[in-house]
C-alpha cells in the first residue's frame, strides 16, 4: 500500500511582493499569526506611535543629562566664595564705579556715594529726577574726582565730586530745543581725568566730541570753597548755644560754586564714502598730499565718477546670482565708533617732544564697518578746530573691517580684530605689528581683552622690557567660545582654545573681566547668574563667587558690576527671590550691593602673583631671538643724525615735487593768460 510522505512540512505560501498589502491597510496579511493582537486599528496607531516618540526623546534626554552630570563630577570643582561684605541701596542700582575711598552707585533716581571703609551713605543727588544708566569716575587727587554719567534720556552729565559732595559741572550735550537734542550713546573718561569723550547721534548722523577738562582749576576752587565753608560753619557754630559740632558740605552752606566749563577740543566725524575725484589733473591732486609720510583716508585720487560706475556695472553683471541671493544694500554713513585715549609713544609723538608720561596725547577711533583706526592728537591747530572736516593725524588700514579694539593698561600695546577673525597686537612704542594671528573656525570676535602680563610694561612704558615677557589677550566670540593669543616678544605667537562653545543655553557668556591684580584672572559672567574665576594657564575654573541663597544676581544677562584694581574687590549688585505674585504687583524698589575682597580668598595660590618673568641670559637664546634683541637695540639707539637726514632727504624730495607742480601750474596760467590776449 502506496503511503504519501510529506518530504517537507507545511507552510502558508508568501504573497507576491506587488499584491503585499501595507501595513496601514486594514487587511494586512501578517507572516506571524502572534502579532494579530498587538495590531491597533487607527488612529490608536498613531497615538502609540506619538507616545513612543515622546518617551524615546525623554529618554535620550535623561541620558544626556545623565552623561554631563556625570562629567560634572569628574571635573575638578571650584571652590565657592561667598560675599565679604554688603550694604544696601534704597533704589535699584544700574550702574557702579570706584574710585579712589568711594563707591558710586547710578540708581533709578540720581546718584548715590558709598565710603569704602564702612560702607556708609555719604551723599546723594536726584535734583534732576534722572535714571542713570552708566557711570565712569576717575580720581583727582585725595580728596577730588569726577564722574561722567549718561541718563536713561541720552543727556551725559558731568560732575565734580568733593568732600563727600556732589557739583553739577554741565550737561554736555543739553540744548533749549528738545527736538535739536542728541542722544549720549557711549562715554569715556580718561585715567587721571584729564579729557572725556561723548559718543553722540541724532536723526542723521552720529560724531565723537572730545573734552578737555580743566581739573587743576576744579581741585583748586573747591579748596577755597571748603575753606570758606568750614569758615562759614565755625561762625555758626561759635553763634549758636549747641555745642554739637556738624561738617557742613561747601554745596549745602549756601556758597554760589561755579567751575570752569570743559573745552571742546575735537569733534571727530565718521569717514565719508569715497566718491569721484574733485581734482583737475594730477598737480592739483600732488599738492594736496602733503609729505607723503603717513597714510591717509584715499581722498586725494584721480580715479573719477564714470570709472567708480564702470566698474561697479562690470562687478554686477559677473556675480549678479551672488549678489541677488545674498541681497547687497547701499554704503550708510557709521553711527556707532569704539575710542580709545592714549598715552605717548612714538607713534604720536616725536622723541625729542617732551610730554607727561601719564597725560593722554592722542585718542583713536574706529567706526562701526570700516577698515581705518584713525588717530588724532589732543593739541589741534587753530586751523583743525576751525576746520568742520577734521583729518586724523594717522591712519592704520586694515584689511577687514574692524569689529573690536583693546589697548592695554600701559598703552603700549594696542589690539585690533577684524570681522574675518583676524587678530593684529601693535606695539605703539616700536612701531610695528607684534602679532598677526587669525581663528581657523567659521567663528566671529566679540570682545578682547588684555590681560595682566600684558600691563607688565606699565613701570617702564618706554623703557627696555624683559625677554620673555609675554602680551597675552583674551578673546570672547560670539558663540560664547574662549581663546587665548600670547604674543612674546621675541617668537612666534600662538593661539589658545581655552573653552569651546557651551552645549547648555544658560551657560551663555553675558560678560567677561580681566582682574588685573592678578596675572592670566579673568572673571566670567554667565546667564545662569553664575560669577566664576577662570586661571587661562590651565584653561580651569578655580573660584566661584557665589550670592546668598536669598538673592541671586541680577540682572544675570546683563550684569551690574565693576572690579576695583586698587583695592582688589569685586562688587556685584544682587537682587532679593521674589514670588511669583509679588514679581507681577510690582519690581524690586531697592538692591544690594556684594562686596568679595580678593585678599580675602586663597586666590594666590590657585593663581600665582607675580608671573614667570625671569631674564635668561643671552647664550640660553636661539639665535633669532638674538637678532631681535639686537635690532631692537639697534633701532632705540639709532643716531639722531641719521633720522634727521632721512627726514630731510624726504622733505626735499616731497618739496621738489610740489615746487615743480607750482611752476607747472604757474606755467599753464601764463600760458591760457597770452591765449586770452
Amino acid at each position: 500500500m502506496a503511503v504519501n510522505s510529506r518530504q517537507h512540512p507545511l507552510e502558508i505560501p508568501p504573497p507576491s511582493a506587488k499584491d503585499w498589502p501595507k501595513e496601514e491597510e486594514e487587511n494586512f496579511f501578517l507572516l506571524d499569526p502572534d502579532r494579530k493582537r498587538d495590531v491597533l486599528p487607527q488612529p490608536f496607531r498613531m497615538i502609540h506611535k506619538l507616545v513612543m516618540q515622546v518617551f524615546e526623546r525623554a529618554v535620550e534626554i535623561i541620558e544626556e543629562r545623565e552623561m554631563l552630570r556625570e562629567a560634572q563630577k569628574r571635573k575638578v570643582q571650584p571652590t565657592k566664595c561667598f560675599p565679604t561684605a554688603e550694604f544696601q541701596v534704597t533704589e535699584r542700582a544700574n550702574c557702579l564705579a570706584a574710585s579712589g575711598k568711594y563707591i558710586f552707585v547710578g540708581l533709578s533716581v540720581g546718584l548715590a556715594a558709598f565710603s569704602r571703609c564702612d560702607l556708609k551713605d555719604v551723599c546723594a543727588w536726584d535734583a534732576a529726577q534722572r535714571e542713570i544708566c552708566a557711570i565712569h569716575a576717575s580720581a583727582l587727587g585725595n580728596e577730588g574726582h569726577v564722574l561722567l554719567a549718561v541718563d536713561e534720556m541720552g543727556l551725559a552729565w558731568l560732575f565734580c565730586f568733593h568732600r563727600e559732595s556732589f557739583l553739577l559741572i554741565k550737561a554736555l550735550n543739553e540744548v533749549e530745543d528738545i527736538s535739536q537734542r542728541s542722544l549720549c550713546v557711549e562715554v569715556v573718561l580718561s585715567r587721571g581725568g584729564d579729557y572725556a569723550g561723548i559718543l553722540l547721534q541724532d536723526s542723521a548722523e552720529a560724531w565723537l566730541e572730545i573734552y578737555q577738562l580743566p581739573k587743576d582749576s576744579w581741585l583748586t576752587e573747591m579748596e577755597e570753597n571748603s575753606r570758606a565753608a568750614e569758615e562759614l560753619a565755625g561762625s555758626e557754630r561759635r553763634s549758636s548755644s549747641s555745642p554739637v559740632e556738624l561738617r557742613v558740605p561747601a554745596i549745602q552752606a549756601g556758597l554760589d560754586i561755579k567751575l570752569d566749563l570743559p573745552e571742546l577740543l575735537l569733534t571727530v566725524r565718521p569717514p565719508k564714502p569715497i566718491t569721484g575725484t574733485s581734482f583737475k589733473g594730477p598737480l592739483d591732486a600732488l599738492k594736496e598730499v602733503g609729505d607723503g609720510s603717513t597714510f591717509g583716508l584715499g581722498y586725494n585720487h584721480l580715479i573719477k565718477d564714470s570709472q567708480w560706475e564702470l566698474q561697479d556695472a562690470i562687478f554686477c553683471s559677473t556675480y549678479q546670482e551672488y549678489l541677488e541671493a545674498e541681497g547687497v544694500t547701499k554704503e550708510e554713513m557709521p553711527r556707532y565708533a569704539t575710542f580709545h585715549f592714549l598715552l605717548p609713544s612714538r607713534i604720536l609723538m616725536a622723541p625729542e617732544v617732551e610730554v607727561e608720561p601719564d597725560i593722554p596725547v592722542g585718542v583713536g577711533v574706529h567706526w562701526y564697518g570700516n577698515h581705518n583706526f584713525c588717530l588724532y592728537l589732543l593739541n589741534p591747530s587753530l586751523k583743525d578746530k576751525a576746520d568742520s572736516d577734521l583729518k586724523p593725524d594717522l591712519v592704520w588700514p586694515c584689511a577687514a573691517p574692524i569689529a573690536c579694539s583693546a589697548v592695554s593698561s600701559c598703552s603700549r600695546y594696542l589690539a585690533l580684530a577684524g570681522e574675518d577673525a583676524t587678530i593684529t597686537i601693535w606695539d605703539k612704542h616700536l612701531g610695528y605689528p607684534l602679532s598677526v594671528t587669525a581663528i581657523l573656525e567659521e567663528r566671529f570676535i566679540r570682545s578682547i581683552h588684555f590681560l595682566y602680563g600684558s600691563s607688565v610694561a606699565s613701570d617702564e612704558t618706554c623703557g627696555a622690557d624683559p625677554v620673555c615677557a609675554i602680551v597675552q589677550l583674551l578673546v570672547l566670540c560670539t558663540d560664547s567660545s574662549f581663546y587665548l593669543v600670547r604674543a612674546p616678544k621675541a617668537g612666534k605667537s600662538s593661539i589658545t582654545l581655552l573653552a569651546d562653545r557651551p552645549e547648555n543655553p544658560n551657560l551663555t557668556v553675558s560678560a567677561v573681566m580681566p582682574v588685573l591684580a592678578f596675572p592670566s584672572a579673568v572673571l566670567i559672567f554667565c546667564w545662569d547668574g553664575t560669577v566664576s574665576l577662570m586661571n587661562t594657564d590651565t584653561s580651569q575654573t578655580v573660584y566661584c563667587f557665589c550670592t546668598p541663597p536669598s538673592h541671586a544676581v541680577a540682572p544675570a544677562w546683563q550684569p551690574v558690576f565693576t572690579v576695583d584694581s586698587a583695592n582688589s574687590c569685586l562688587l556685584l549688585r544682587g537682587d532679593e527671590h521674589q514670588h511669583v505674585d509679588e514679581f507681577f504687583q510690582s519690581k524690586a524698589t531697592h538692591s544690594t550691593i556684594f562686596v568679595y575682597d580678593f585678599n580675602s580668598y586663597p586666590l594666590k595660590e590657585a593663581v600665582p602673583k607675580k608671573p614667570d618673568l625671569r631674564f635668561k641670559p643671552t647664550q640660553e637664546l636661539q639665535w633669532t631671538e638674538r637678532c631681535n634683541i639686537y635690532l631692537r637695540d639697534r633701532f632705540r639707539f639709532l643716531p639722531e643724525r641719521q633720522e634727521v637726514l632721512l627726514e630731510m632727504e624726504k622733505q626735499k624730495y616731497w618739496d621738489c615735487l610740489q615746487a615743480r607742480a607750482a611752476a607747472m601750474d604757474k606755467e599753464r596760467e601764463k600760458v591760457k593768460g597770452e591765449k586770452k590776449q
